[in-house]
């Protein structure tokens, strides 16, 4: 039995949900999501509650049971208070602002990286060395912060790089003469 699958998804007043065949769809305040569920789950909306029940008892079925219900409850989550990520710029000389639709990021090369910021995301640099990444769709807002993360990585020696807001970084003692 799944943990996670048995529990009903509650939907966040202001939000509702449709069923049609295997899409479930989920409209709130901050936009609509939809998700296409697979054939070994059946998807079922009673008021303001989702329930996932698997079709059958393969294993496929009981894996699907448990993914469906969380990313009905992704959605539900999405669209009512979204989904947000924040970077912490550390080392020398490291920058990040915002120019229109780019992330002008200063990470030490001998040129500034030009990040363009894809649609579904907002991106903003409350201040220089902090970057805040949000919208509805969680993986979308996970993806974006791991390629801005990807650009220059916290190095375990002193630090720098951009890393996650509380990420701790496994730190190493340099070189003993």
């Amino acid at each position: 039995m799944s943990r996670i699958g048995k529990k009903p998804v509650e939907l966040p007043s202001g939000v509702t949900a449709s069923v049609s065949g295997q899409t479930v769809e989920v409209k709130g305040p901050k936009g609509t999501r939809s998700f296409k569920a697979t054939d070994d789950v059946s998807i079922t909306v009673d008021g303001n509650v989702v329930t996932v029940e698997p079709r059958g008892k393969s294993k496929r079925a009981r894996q699907q049971w448990g993914m469906s219900r969380t990313m009905v409850a992704n959605l539900a989550t999405g669209v009512s208070d979204g989904f947000k990520k924040e970077l912490e710029l550390s080392g020398v000389g490291y920058r990040a602002q915002m120019q229109g639709n780019v992330l002008k990021l200063s990470l030490g090369y001998s040129h500034d990286v030009n990040f363009e910021v894809p649609e579904g995301v907002t991106v903003t640099a409350p201040k220089p060395t902090e970057i805040t990444v949000e919208g509805i769709d969680e993986q979308l807002v996970g993806q974006v912060a791991a390629n801005i993360r990807a650009w220059r990585k916290p190095e375990p020696y002193k630090g720098k790089g951009i890393k996650y807001k509380g990420e701790y970084i496994f730190r190493k003692e340099g070189k003993k003469k």
